[in-house]
Protein backbone atom coordinates (compact mmCIF):
# COMPACT_ATOMS: atom_id res chain seq x y z
CA UNK A 1 0.00 0.00 0.00
CA UNK A 2 1.30 3.47 -0.86
CA UNK A 3 2.60 5.59 1.98
CA UNK A 4 1.76 8.88 0.29
CA UNK A 5 -1.36 10.91 -0.24
CA UNK A 6 -1.84 10.26 -3.93
CA UNK A 7 -4.18 13.20 -4.40
CA UNK A 8 -1.85 15.87 -3.03
CA UNK A 9 1.67 14.40 -3.22
CA UNK A 10 3.81 16.60 -5.49
CA UNK A 11 6.60 15.01 -7.54
CA UNK A 12 9.15 17.14 -9.39
CA UNK A 13 11.62 15.51 -11.78
CA UNK A 14 14.67 17.45 -12.95
CA UNK A 15 16.01 16.05 -16.22
CA UNK A 16 13.98 14.58 -19.09
CA UNK A 17 16.32 11.84 -20.28
CA UNK A 18 15.62 8.14 -19.95
CA UNK A 19 15.65 8.06 -16.13
CA UNK A 20 13.49 11.15 -15.68
CA UNK A 21 10.94 9.97 -18.22
CA UNK A 22 10.78 6.50 -16.63
CA UNK A 23 9.95 7.95 -13.19
CA UNK A 24 7.02 9.91 -14.58
CA UNK A 25 5.66 7.13 -16.79
CA UNK A 26 5.96 4.50 -14.05
CA UNK A 27 4.26 6.68 -11.43
CA UNK A 28 1.26 7.08 -13.69
CA UNK A 29 1.31 3.35 -14.53
CA UNK A 30 1.13 2.72 -10.77
CA UNK A 31 -1.86 5.09 -10.63
CA UNK A 32 -0.22 7.88 -8.65
CA UNK A 33 -2.71 10.72 -9.17
CA UNK A 34 -0.86 13.67 -7.59
CA UNK A 35 0.82 16.37 -9.71
CA UNK A 36 4.01 15.52 -11.61
CA UNK A 37 6.31 18.15 -13.12
CA UNK A 38 9.10 17.23 -15.53
CA UNK A 39 11.79 19.88 -16.08
CA UNK A 40 14.12 19.97 -19.09
CA UNK A 41 16.58 22.59 -20.28
CA UNK A 42 15.94 21.43 -23.85
CA UNK A 43 13.01 22.65 -25.93
CA UNK A 44 12.25 19.27 -27.52
CA UNK A 45 9.98 16.61 -26.08
CA UNK A 46 11.91 14.04 -24.01
CA UNK A 47 13.86 11.79 -26.38
CA UNK A 48 16.19 8.80 -26.52
CA UNK A 49 19.94 9.41 -26.85
CA UNK A 50 21.53 6.23 -28.31
CA UNK A 51 20.36 6.78 -31.93
CA UNK A 52 21.96 10.24 -32.02
CA UNK A 53 25.40 8.89 -32.93
CA UNK A 54 23.99 6.26 -35.29
CA UNK A 55 20.63 6.24 -37.10
CA UNK A 56 19.76 9.89 -36.47
CA UNK A 57 23.17 11.18 -37.59
CA UNK A 58 22.89 9.04 -40.73
CA UNK A 59 19.48 10.52 -41.47
CA UNK A 60 17.81 7.12 -41.06
CA UNK A 61 15.65 8.23 -38.13
CA UNK A 62 13.61 11.43 -38.04
CA UNK A 63 13.08 13.61 -35.00
CA UNK A 64 9.62 12.31 -34.10
CA UNK A 65 10.92 8.74 -33.84
CA UNK A 66 13.43 9.90 -31.23
CA UNK A 67 10.69 10.97 -28.83
CA UNK A 68 9.78 8.57 -26.00
CA UNK A 69 6.14 9.55 -26.45
CA UNK A 70 4.23 12.19 -28.46
CA UNK A 71 3.05 15.40 -26.81
CA UNK A 72 -0.42 13.96 -26.22
CA UNK A 73 1.01 11.38 -23.79
CA UNK A 74 1.99 14.09 -21.31
CA UNK A 75 -1.38 15.79 -21.57
CA UNK A 76 -3.27 12.52 -21.22
CA UNK A 77 -1.22 11.50 -18.17
CA UNK A 78 -1.26 14.92 -16.53
CA UNK A 79 2.51 15.33 -16.62
CA UNK A 80 3.37 19.03 -16.55
CA UNK A 81 6.28 19.61 -18.95
CA UNK A 82 8.60 22.55 -18.30
CA UNK A 83 10.70 22.64 -21.46
CA UNK A 84 13.46 25.08 -22.29
CA UNK A 85 14.17 26.02 -18.69
CA UNK A 86 16.80 24.79 -16.25
CA UNK A 87 16.46 24.10 -12.56
CA UNK A 88 18.75 26.64 -10.93
CA UNK A 89 18.50 25.83 -7.23
CA UNK A 90 16.94 23.55 -4.63
CA UNK A 91 15.69 24.96 -1.32
CA UNK A 92 15.49 21.90 0.88
CA UNK A 93 14.10 23.83 3.87
CA UNK A 94 10.98 24.91 1.97
CA UNK A 95 11.01 21.95 -0.46
CA UNK A 96 11.04 24.16 -3.51
CA UNK A 97 13.02 24.34 -6.74
CA UNK A 98 13.74 27.58 -8.59
CA UNK A 99 13.62 27.51 -12.40
CA UNK A 100 15.41 29.60 -14.98
CA UNK A 101 12.17 31.25 -16.08
CA UNK A 102 11.78 32.76 -12.60
CA UNK A 103 9.10 30.39 -11.37
CA UNK A 104 9.27 28.04 -8.39
CA UNK A 105 7.79 24.59 -7.86
CA UNK A 106 7.03 22.91 -4.55
CA UNK A 107 7.73 19.22 -4.12
CA UNK A 108 7.13 16.39 -1.71
CA UNK A 109 9.54 14.13 -3.62
CA UNK A 110 12.24 15.52 -5.89
CA UNK A 111 14.06 13.33 -8.42
CA UNK A 112 17.38 14.45 -9.88
CA UNK A 113 17.95 12.85 -13.28
CA UNK A 114 20.41 15.47 -14.46
CA UNK A 115 22.59 13.13 -16.52
CA UNK A 116 26.17 13.85 -17.46
CA UNK A 117 28.06 16.25 -19.69
CA UNK A 118 30.87 15.72 -22.17
CA UNK A 119 34.43 16.33 -21.03
CA UNK A 120 35.69 19.24 -23.13
CA UNK A 121 39.04 19.78 -24.74
CA UNK A 122 41.11 22.51 -23.13
CA UNK A 123 41.27 25.88 -24.85
CA UNK A 124 45.04 25.48 -25.32
CA UNK A 125 44.31 22.41 -27.47
CA UNK A 126 41.73 24.32 -29.53
CA UNK A 127 38.68 23.01 -27.73
CA UNK A 128 36.84 26.33 -28.11
CA UNK A 129 36.95 26.35 -31.94
CA UNK A 130 33.71 26.19 -33.93
CA UNK A 131 34.69 23.05 -35.82
CA UNK A 132 35.10 21.05 -32.58
CA UNK A 133 32.01 18.96 -31.83
CA UNK A 134 30.73 16.73 -29.04
CA UNK A 135 28.05 14.04 -29.13
CA UNK A 136 25.81 14.20 -26.09
CA UNK A 137 22.44 15.66 -27.04
CA UNK A 138 20.21 16.50 -29.98
CA UNK A 139 21.77 19.91 -30.54
CA UNK A 140 25.21 18.26 -30.76
CA UNK A 141 23.97 15.73 -33.33
CA UNK A 142 22.33 18.46 -35.42
CA UNK A 143 25.53 20.53 -35.41
CA UNK A 144 27.58 17.56 -36.55
CA UNK A 145 25.06 16.63 -39.25
CA UNK A 146 25.30 20.12 -40.72
CA UNK A 147 29.10 20.07 -40.66
CA UNK A 148 29.85 16.69 -42.23
CA UNK A 149 30.39 16.18 -45.94
CA UNK A 150 31.70 13.24 -47.93
CA UNK A 151 34.93 14.94 -49.03
CA UNK A 152 35.93 16.14 -45.54
CA UNK A 153 38.62 14.82 -43.21
CA UNK A 154 37.52 14.04 -39.68
CA UNK A 155 39.52 13.60 -36.49
CA UNK A 156 37.76 11.64 -33.74
CA UNK A 157 39.36 12.17 -30.34
CA UNK A 158 38.63 9.20 -28.08
CA UNK A 159 38.34 5.52 -28.88
CA UNK A 160 35.38 4.68 -26.63
CA UNK A 161 31.96 3.61 -27.85
CA UNK A 162 30.71 7.10 -28.72
CA UNK A 163 33.88 7.91 -30.66
CA UNK A 164 33.86 4.62 -32.54
CA UNK A 165 30.14 4.78 -33.34
CA UNK A 166 30.60 8.29 -34.72
CA UNK A 167 33.68 7.21 -36.68
CA UNK A 168 31.66 4.39 -38.25
CA UNK A 169 28.95 6.81 -39.39
CA UNK A 170 31.45 9.30 -40.83
CA UNK A 171 33.39 6.58 -42.66
CA UNK A 172 30.10 5.22 -43.97
CA UNK A 173 29.31 8.48 -45.75
CA UNK A 174 32.75 8.58 -47.36
CA UNK A 175 34.77 10.77 -45.00
CA UNK A 176 38.43 10.13 -44.27
CA UNK A 177 38.52 9.39 -40.53
CA UNK A 178 41.37 9.24 -38.03
CA UNK A 179 40.69 8.08 -34.45
CA UNK A 180 43.22 8.99 -31.77
CA UNK A 181 43.14 7.26 -28.38
CA UNK A 182 45.39 8.32 -25.49
CA UNK A 183 45.29 4.88 -23.87
CA UNK A 184 47.28 1.91 -25.13
CA UNK A 185 44.23 0.58 -26.98
CA UNK A 186 40.71 1.57 -27.96
CA UNK A 187 37.95 0.55 -25.51
CA UNK A 188 40.61 -0.06 -22.84
CA UNK A 189 38.41 1.22 -20.00
CA UNK A 190 35.40 -0.92 -20.87
CA UNK A 191 36.46 -4.05 -22.74
CA UNK A 192 39.06 -6.79 -23.03
CA UNK A 193 42.01 -6.89 -25.39
CA UNK A 194 40.04 -9.33 -27.56
CA UNK A 195 37.08 -6.95 -28.00
CA UNK A 196 39.45 -4.06 -28.70
CA UNK A 197 41.22 -6.14 -31.36
CA UNK A 198 37.88 -7.05 -32.98
CA UNK A 199 36.76 -3.44 -33.34
CA UNK A 200 40.19 -2.15 -34.37
CA UNK A 201 40.19 -4.59 -37.30
CA UNK A 202 36.57 -3.78 -38.12
CA UNK A 203 37.32 -0.07 -38.42
CA UNK A 204 40.53 -0.64 -40.35
CA UNK A 205 38.63 -2.75 -42.90
CA UNK A 206 36.35 0.26 -43.42
CA UNK A 207 39.28 2.59 -43.96
CA UNK A 208 39.44 4.26 -40.53
CA UNK A 209 42.95 5.11 -39.33
CA UNK A 210 43.21 4.05 -35.66
CA UNK A 211 46.06 5.69 -33.69
CA UNK A 212 46.52 4.39 -30.13
CA UNK A 213 48.76 5.54 -27.29
CA UNK A 214 48.80 9.03 -28.78
CA UNK A 215 47.14 12.29 -27.76
CA UNK A 216 45.88 15.37 -29.52
CA UNK A 217 48.47 18.05 -28.80
CA UNK A 218 46.79 21.00 -30.48
CA UNK A 219 44.50 21.99 -33.31
CA UNK A 220 45.65 24.29 -36.08
CA UNK A 221 43.15 26.80 -37.41
CA UNK A 222 42.74 29.90 -39.50
CA UNK A 223 40.52 32.64 -38.12
CA UNK A 224 37.42 30.75 -39.23
CA UNK A 225 38.10 27.01 -39.54
CA UNK A 226 40.27 24.14 -38.36
CA UNK A 227 42.85 23.11 -40.94
CA UNK A 228 44.94 20.56 -39.08
CA UNK A 229 45.94 18.79 -35.89
CA UNK A 230 49.24 18.02 -34.20
CA UNK A 231 49.55 14.81 -32.18
CA UNK A 232 51.76 14.05 -29.19
CA UNK A 233 54.10 11.93 -31.36
CA UNK A 234 54.76 14.91 -33.62
CA UNK A 235 52.46 13.76 -36.43
CA UNK A 236 50.54 16.50 -38.24
CA UNK A 237 47.19 15.77 -39.84
CA UNK A 238 45.03 17.66 -42.30
CA UNK A 239 41.64 18.07 -40.57
CA UNK A 240 38.30 19.73 -41.39
CA UNK A 241 36.16 18.61 -38.46
CA UNK A 242 36.87 17.27 -34.97
CA UNK A 243 34.54 15.03 -32.93
CA UNK A 244 35.46 14.64 -29.24
CA UNK A 245 34.40 11.61 -27.21
CA UNK A 246 36.74 11.45 -24.22
CA UNK A 247 34.19 10.65 -21.55
CA UNK A 248 31.62 12.41 -19.40
CA UNK A 249 31.26 13.90 -15.94
CA UNK A 250 28.07 13.65 -13.86
CA UNK A 251 25.94 16.77 -13.59
CA UNK A 252 26.09 17.10 -9.81
CA UNK A 253 26.41 20.86 -9.18
CA UNK A 254 22.70 21.36 -8.47
CA UNK A 255 22.86 18.64 -5.80
CA UNK A 256 26.20 19.82 -4.49
CA UNK A 257 24.94 23.40 -4.06
CA UNK A 258 21.97 22.03 -2.15
CA UNK A 259 24.29 20.28 0.29
CA UNK A 260 23.61 16.73 -0.84
CA UNK A 261 26.34 14.13 -0.41
CA UNK A 262 28.58 13.69 -3.45
CA UNK A 263 30.74 10.65 -4.23
CA UNK A 264 31.46 9.78 -7.85
CA UNK A 265 28.30 11.71 -8.69
CA UNK A 266 25.21 12.22 -6.54
CA UNK A 267 25.49 9.58 -3.83
CA UNK A 268 22.38 7.45 -3.33
CA UNK A 269 21.49 4.43 -1.22
CA UNK A 270 20.08 1.11 -2.39
CA UNK A 271 16.66 2.76 -2.95
CA UNK A 272 18.17 5.63 -4.96
CA UNK A 273 17.62 8.10 -2.11
CA UNK A 274 20.17 10.85 -1.64
CA UNK A 275 21.34 12.09 1.77
CA UNK A 276 17.99 13.95 1.88
CA UNK A 277 15.19 11.35 2.23
CA UNK A 278 12.84 13.48 0.10
CA UNK A 279 15.26 13.64 -2.83
CA UNK A 280 16.17 10.78 -5.16
CA UNK A 281 18.69 10.56 -8.02
CA UNK A 282 18.88 8.24 -11.00
CA UNK A 283 20.77 7.64 -14.23
CA UNK A 284 24.20 8.87 -15.27
CA UNK A 285 24.39 11.43 -12.44
CA UNK A 286 23.80 8.96 -9.58
CA UNK A 287 26.26 6.63 -7.85
CA UNK A 288 24.84 3.64 -5.99
CA UNK A 289 26.39 1.26 -3.43
CA UNK A 290 28.39 -1.61 -4.91
CA UNK A 291 31.03 -3.98 -3.50
CA UNK A 292 33.64 -2.05 -5.50
CA UNK A 293 32.47 1.31 -4.05
CA UNK A 294 29.95 3.91 -5.18
CA UNK A 295 29.35 3.00 -8.84
CA UNK A 296 27.82 4.89 -11.73
CA UNK A 297 26.53 3.05 -14.80
CA UNK A 298 26.23 5.16 -17.93
CA UNK A 299 23.63 3.05 -19.71
CA UNK A 300 20.03 3.06 -20.85
CA UNK A 301 19.30 -0.08 -18.84
CA UNK A 302 20.52 1.48 -15.61
CA UNK A 303 18.45 4.62 -16.23
CA UNK A 304 15.29 2.59 -16.92
CA UNK A 305 15.73 0.33 -13.89
CA UNK A 306 16.53 3.14 -11.45
CA UNK A 307 13.73 5.36 -12.73
CA UNK A 308 11.18 2.58 -12.34
CA UNK A 309 12.52 1.64 -8.91
CA UNK A 310 12.16 5.22 -7.63
CA UNK A 311 8.54 5.33 -8.75
CA UNK A 312 7.81 2.08 -6.91
CA UNK A 313 9.58 3.28 -3.76
CA UNK A 314 7.59 6.52 -3.83
CA UNK A 315 4.44 4.42 -4.09
CA UNK A 316 5.38 2.56 -0.92
CA UNK A 317 7.02 -0.59 -2.26
CA UNK A 318 10.01 -1.73 -0.20
CA UNK A 319 12.53 -2.46 -2.94
CA UNK A 320 16.28 -2.10 -3.45
CA UNK A 321 18.22 -1.60 -6.65
CA UNK A 322 19.86 -4.74 -8.03
CA UNK A 323 22.00 -3.69 -11.00
CA UNK A 324 21.79 -5.94 -14.05
CA UNK A 325 24.20 -4.18 -16.40
CA UNK A 326 23.62 -4.46 -20.13
CA UNK A 327 24.87 -2.30 -22.98
CA UNK A 328 24.97 -2.27 -26.76
CA UNK A 329 26.78 -0.56 -29.61
CA UNK A 330 26.11 -0.54 -33.37
CA UNK A 331 29.09 -0.03 -35.66
CA UNK A 332 28.78 -0.66 -39.41
CA UNK A 333 26.98 -4.02 -39.76
CA UNK A 334 28.13 -5.24 -36.35
CA UNK A 335 25.95 -5.23 -33.25
CA UNK A 336 27.80 -5.52 -29.96
CA UNK A 337 25.72 -6.62 -26.96
CA UNK A 338 27.23 -6.69 -23.47
CA UNK A 339 25.91 -8.36 -20.34
CA UNK A 340 27.57 -7.80 -16.97
CA UNK A 341 30.74 -5.93 -16.00
CA UNK A 342 34.11 -7.35 -16.98
CA UNK A 343 36.16 -5.38 -14.40
CA UNK A 344 38.74 -7.58 -12.72
CA UNK A 345 38.41 -10.58 -15.02
CA UNK A 346 41.27 -13.09 -15.05
CA UNK A 347 40.15 -15.37 -17.91
CA UNK A 348 38.58 -14.57 -21.29
CA UNK A 349 37.00 -17.43 -23.27
CA UNK A 350 36.40 -17.01 -27.00
CA UNK A 351 33.45 -18.61 -28.77
CA UNK A 352 33.46 -18.03 -32.53
CA UNK A 353 30.52 -19.38 -34.48
CA UNK A 354 31.17 -17.67 -37.84
CA UNK A 355 33.66 -15.20 -39.40
CA UNK A 356 31.46 -12.30 -38.26
CA UNK A 357 29.91 -13.74 -35.07
CA UNK A 358 32.03 -14.09 -31.94
CA UNK A 359 31.58 -13.74 -28.20
CA UNK A 360 34.02 -13.24 -25.35
CA UNK A 361 33.15 -14.67 -21.92
CA UNK A 362 34.79 -13.11 -18.86
CA UNK A 363 35.53 -15.06 -15.69
CA UNK A 364 36.87 -13.90 -12.33
CA UNK A 365 38.06 -16.62 -9.95
CA UNK A 366 35.93 -19.16 -11.77
CA UNK A 367 32.77 -17.01 -11.81
CA UNK A 368 31.21 -15.80 -15.08
CA UNK A 369 30.89 -12.03 -14.76
CA UNK A 370 30.34 -10.67 -18.30
CA UNK A 371 29.82 -11.51 -21.96
CA UNK A 372 30.66 -9.41 -25.04
CA UNK A 373 28.73 -10.73 -28.07
CA UNK A 374 29.34 -9.46 -31.59
CA UNK A 375 26.55 -10.41 -34.03
CA UNK A 376 25.62 -13.26 -31.69
CA UNK A 377 22.37 -12.45 -29.90
CA UNK A 378 22.01 -16.00 -28.59
CA UNK A 379 25.36 -15.78 -26.77
CA UNK A 380 24.25 -12.47 -25.27
CA UNK A 381 20.86 -13.73 -24.08
CA UNK A 382 22.22 -16.98 -22.64
CA UNK A 383 25.16 -15.20 -21.04
CA UNK A 384 22.86 -12.61 -19.47
CA UNK A 385 20.64 -15.32 -17.97
CA UNK A 386 23.65 -17.23 -16.65
CA UNK A 387 25.11 -14.13 -14.99
CA UNK A 388 21.80 -13.10 -13.44
CA UNK A 389 21.27 -16.67 -12.21
CA UNK A 390 24.74 -16.94 -10.72
CA UNK A 391 25.60 -19.87 -12.99
CA UNK A 392 29.18 -20.25 -14.21
CA UNK A 393 29.52 -22.89 -16.94
CA UNK A 394 32.73 -24.76 -17.62
CA UNK A 395 34.84 -22.49 -19.89
CA UNK A 396 35.65 -25.46 -22.12
CA UNK A 397 31.95 -26.01 -22.78
CA UNK A 398 31.54 -22.35 -23.65
CA UNK A 399 34.45 -22.55 -26.08
CA UNK A 400 33.10 -25.70 -27.77
CA UNK A 401 30.75 -24.54 -30.55
CA UNK A 402 29.42 -28.09 -30.92
CA UNK A 403 27.61 -27.56 -27.60
CA UNK A 404 24.29 -25.72 -27.79
CA UNK A 405 24.47 -22.73 -25.48
CA UNK A 406 21.00 -23.43 -24.09
CA UNK A 407 22.41 -26.58 -22.54
CA UNK A 408 24.50 -24.39 -20.26
CA UNK A 409 21.35 -23.04 -18.62
CA UNK A 410 20.53 -26.45 -17.24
Amino acid sequence: MATIDQMTNRVVVVGAGQAGFEVCAQLRALEMSGPIALISGETQLPYQRPPLSKAYLLGEMDLERLFFRPAAFYDDHNIDLHLGTDCLAIDRSTKQVRLGDGSTLEYDQLILATGARSIRLGETSGGDLDDVHYMRDLADADRIAKAVRADAKALVVGGGYIGLETAAVLAGIGMLVVVVEAAARILQRVASVQTSDFFRKLHQVHGVDIREDVMLQKLIATQEHITGAELSDGTKLSVDIVIVGIGVRPNQKLAEDAGLEIENGIKVDAQCRTSDPNIFAAGDCASFPHPDGQMRLESVGNAIDQGQLIAKVIMGQDMTYQPKPWFWSDQYDTKLQIAGLSNGHDIVVTRKTSPTAVSFWYYRQGQLIAVDAMNDPRAYMVGKRLIEGGISPDPEKVRNIEINLKELLG
